[in-house]
């Protein structure tokens, strides 16, 4: 049910709540939210636009680059850089941090974002989504790539933004999870599910089984076990969802439960993951905790990792707090 209150008016009173809380940060989050509505009407013109289809080139991570992948992550940059809230900026289509560039004031804060993620599937028109966290920084001056390098569980907000059916925005600044649809007639995030959480318990799963071969025995087991079934130790039937688009696995998370997982990959030849810590693991996972749910590496809680590179990978599993901490208990194992 909608309570008609937006996403502006939702952080002011957040904000009064909190003593040390400051309008710079509902400033930022309003300055991201206007950046995503340009995403969102951008990616709704789909083949229209002629910006679909490969870019040709790699970003730092060596995955192909779709154009809407460099696309996005230039209406992010413009959208924040001039404003003043920032000291510097990361994205996962840069090598390296981004600067405020001189002509512009610096702010207290920095932010981490995923301009495009799921870009795979923009092609095929299935959900993708923008994935944000956002860092106390040094304030008034320019930062060192040190300054980014915080614990998931420092960040000071973290959401994502879904664009599917409808545009939505997820978000917390660790005071719960709310999410907020974008009223195309008037421009505006709307509240729409407030106090998001997730149940403990599930019977869904999402991970792609096509790399069942490559993962860790303990992940293997865990799926092994799902998928017997009644018939197995769990005693109760699994469903299996692969969308291919973080964003839009988190999502389907927060409105009815399940686990997520993106294991390690005998593969991925010292990568240590797929998923990136700063900027797509960290986010979610602070959103998942605040609703209730659970995160870690099989290995380490994801908020509890000491980043040493800004585009450091990390594997992921999340979701209702008694299945993550079953696939925990097999890797202890």
């Amino acid at each position: 049910m909608s309570t008609h209150k937006t996403l502006t008016q939702f952080i002011i009173e957040q904000q009064r709540k909190l003593p040390e809380a400051s309008s710079d940060l509902t400033l930022l989050i309003n300055d991201i939210a206007a950046a995503c509505k340009r995403i969102s009407h951008t990616v709704s013109r789909g083949s229209m636009t002629g910006m679909l289809g490969s870019a040709g080139t790699e970003n730092v991570q060596g995955e192909t680059q779709k154009q809407l992948d460099i696309i996005t992550n230039d209406m992010m940059v413009e959208a924040l850089q001039w404003t003043g809230h920032l000291s510097g900026m990361v994205s996962e289509e840069v090598d390296d941090f981004i600067p405020i560039p001189g002509q512009y004031p610096k702010g207290k804060y920095l932010v981490l974002f995923d301009p495009l993620d799921g870009s795979s599937n923009i092609d095929i028109n299935l959900t993708v989504g923008t994935i944000f966290s956002i860092l106390a920084g040094p304030e008034g001056s320019d930062p060192s790539e040190d300054d980014f390098l915080q614990k998931g569980i420092d960040q000071v907000c973290a959401g994502f933004v879904l664009y599917g059916p409808s545009t939505m925005m997820i978000l917390t600044t660790g005071q719960g999870v709310n999410g907020f649809t974008l009223d195309q007639d008037v421009g505006e995030f709307i509240l729409t599910y407030p106090n998001m959480t997730i149940p403990e318990d599930t019977t869904e799963f999402s991970i792609n089984m096509s790399n069942k071969r490559f993962w860790e025995p303990a992940v293997q087991q865990y799926i092994d076990e799902c998928m017997q079934g009644t018939e197995g130790p769990r005693d109760k039937n699994f469903n299996m969802r692969w969308v291919a688009s973080m964003v839009a696995e988190v999502y389907r998370i927060l409105t009815r439960g399940g686990v997520f997982l993106y294991p390690l990959d005998s593969r991925d030849n010292g990568k240590q993951g797929k998923l990136r810590l700063m900027y797509e693991a960290s986010p979610m996972g602070f959103i998942i905790e605040q609703a209730g749910g659970s995160c870690s590496t099989g290995y380490q809680r994801i908020l509890d990792i000491q980043p040493t590179d800004i585009h450091q990978r990390v594997p992921v599993i999340l979701g209702s707090k008694n299945e993550v901490h079953r696939v925990v208990a097999h890797h202890q194992k």
